[in-house]
Parts: C-alpha cells; structure tokens; sequence
C-alpha cells in the first residue's frame, strides 16, 4: 500500500499548475477509477476496444491522457461485424487512422456475423458479443495483452439491468455491468453519457454514429431510445441513480452468496453436482431460496439455460415422489431416483 507521501507523488503530474499538458475533471476522475478499482497495475499491457462510437473514442482519449502516469501499455481492437456495408468498413478506416495518429498498435477483425448467427441459431446481438471477446481473447493471448478495457457507462449498466429484469434474471442477475470481470475492465463505468460527450466536444475528438442504433428493432435499442427517455421524462434525476444502487446492491448479494454456497456445499457435498447427481434430502433440508441457487449452479454447471420457470419446476420435483421427472430446457431430463436427482442431457 502506499504511503500518503508516495500518493502525492504519484498524482503530482496532475496536480501541477506549471504542467504543459493540464488534465481535465473527466480524465482526472478516470484515473481515480482505475486506482481506487485497481483496475490496471503499472507494467499492464492494455487492449482498449474501440468501436468508433463516442464511449470507445472517449475512452482511448482518456487512457492517452493518463497513459504516462499509469505506465502501462495501449493497444486498439476494432470489430467489423460487415453488418453495415459501407459504413462498418468506414468505421474501420477511421478507428485505425485515430490509432496510427496516436502510435498505438491496431487489429481488426472481419466476421460474417448473419453467417454465425444462422450458423449458432442466436440473434445478431449475442453473436456479435461472442465474436467479440472470442476476437479480444485470441489478441490478448497473442500480443500478451493482460486486460481488454470496454467503454461501458452508466447508460449502458442502465439499460443492461432494464433489459435483464424484462428477461426475468435473478437478484443477482440485477446485478448488471461489473468494473472488472476477469481480464476485462470497464473504467468508465461510473460516467454518465452526457459527460462523455461533453468530454469530446472540449478536446475536438471526432467520432463515427452507428445508425443501427437508432432503430428499435433491437430490445437494447428500444430500452435506450424509447423506455429509458420515457422513464427520466417522468421521474428526472432518479432512474439512473436507483439503477445505480441496485446493481451495486445486487452485486454485493451475489458476492455474498458466492461465499454461503461454497462454504454450504463444503458441509453438504450433496449438494454440488456430482457425476450429474445432487442429493435429495439434502436439497429438502434447504429453504426454497437456497434450493434455486443450488439448482442455478447445476443447470450452468450443465450448459442449459436458467429462467424462473424451469428453476420452479426443479422446486417442486422435490414435494413429489421418487420416480417424477421433470425437463429443464430443451434436451436436460431431471430424474428423481432413489435418494439422488439425476441430470440427464438428451442426444439433440
């Protein structure tokens, strides 16, 4: 930890009136983040993604102001999801001339994203999110890259809570967009959109308009561009910072029963799925709560998707008999048989 002398020192080159190069609050405000989160370390190789937007271009400017008191390393990723035609590959274009202008090593990845997504039979948004950190993790992997930084705001944790309460998520699922998952960092996290663009329209930094964005066809787009305003015109000031406080509060819930069922699962062995099994009167000893979480962690455990209704059904199994069963997604059978619950993937 460090001394109060040493972090004087350290934030001295921002504090310096006689600096040639002043910071402003946002840049000032983004170091603090990354330092009170640590969420970079000196010596880290930083892969920044950046899609040409205002969040990403802000981003990479921020990281260029701060860039020589973190002493770490920057590198540019950009996707090109061919989804636009001209306009993606002008995006692409202008995100690696801002790159080259800067000195910092660009990749860039092509996919045929409507190709993966009838391929994998999921929709153009959750294919362009795993074409994207598959794409990040092969760079890191290969250039030595230690963390992928997002620009994802308050907005987008904003919309991400909405867009999981409408899908019927968990409490923890409330929880949102986290500072630090892993290698990825999002350090603007805590920045409001109104701030960013203010943040790009003082330092003259240009950036590109997704025009998909606009459309409502998307859930995501409907949330921000119809749900979110609607909201904010009735209630100002609110929806953002009660939005805020459940997804830390949601993330706080998460990390304490992270902790509970480990330490539950090292009484109960029963408990954690086993050669595809979990104990019966185990499970009956539990109340209802911790039954679902448990049932959460073996259908992921399995690979099989987690909603409401299936996590109700596995509940109820357990006020039957021996020899019921039940389906937990399309090809998961949950047997009851003699003292044990069996999971059982079926063929596709």
């Amino acid at each position: 930890m460090r001394r109060m002398g040493e972090c004087f020192s350290f934030f001295s080159p921002l504090l310096n009136p006689e600096s040639s190069e002043q910071v402003n609050a946002l840049e000032k405000k983004f170091l603090q983040q990354i330092r009170t989160r640590r969420l970079i370390e000196e010596s880290d190789k930083v892969l920044v993604a950046v899609s040409g937007g205002p969040d990403s271009m802000a981003m990479l400017s921020l990281f260029s102001a701060v860039k020589p008191v973190l002493h770490c390393e920057l590198g540019v990723a950009h996707c090109n999801f061919q989804l636009r035609g001209e306009e993606s590959d002008a995006e692409e274009q202008f995100v690696r001339a801002h790159s080259l202008l800067l000195g910092l090593d660009f990749f860039v990845e092509r996919f045929d994203t409507r190709m993966y997504a009838g391929k994998w039979k999921k929709s153009i948004e959750e294919t362009a999110r795993i074409l994207r950190y598959s794409f990040f993790e092969k760079v890191m992997q290969e250039k030595a890259y230690t963390r992928i930084a997002t620009g994802h705001h308050v907005n987008d944790n904003a919309e991400t809570i909405l867009f999981n309460l409408f899908r019927g998520v968990s409490l923890p699922g409330l929880k949102g967009i986290r500072a630090r998952n892993g290698k990825i960092i999002r350090p603007m996290l805590l920045f409001h959109k109104s701030d960013i663009i203010s943040y790009l329209k003082e330092k003259g930094i240009a950036s590109r308009t997704d025009t998909s964005n606009l459309v409502n066809d998307y859930d995501r787009n409907f949330i921000r561009n119809r749900v979110i305003p609607l909201i904010e015109e009735r209630f100002p000031y609110k929806l953002m910072p009660s939005l805020q406080r459940l997804s830390e509060q949601a993330g706080e819930l998460e990390e304490f029963l992270e902790l509970y069922f480990a330490d539950l699962v090292e009484r109960e062995p029963g408990l954690s799925l086993t050669d595809g099994k979990l104990d019966v009167p185990a499970l009956q000893r539990l109340m209802i709560f911790e039954q679902k979480e448990v049932f959460k962690r073996a259908l992921l455990d399995m690979d099989a998707p987690v909603d409401a209704q299936t996590l109700q059904k596995l509940v109820d199994i357990l006020h039957t008999q021996s020899g019921k069963m039940v389906m937990a997604g399309g090809h998961l059978r949950v047997h009851w048989k003699g003292g044990s619950l069996c999971f059982v993937r079926d063929s596709p």
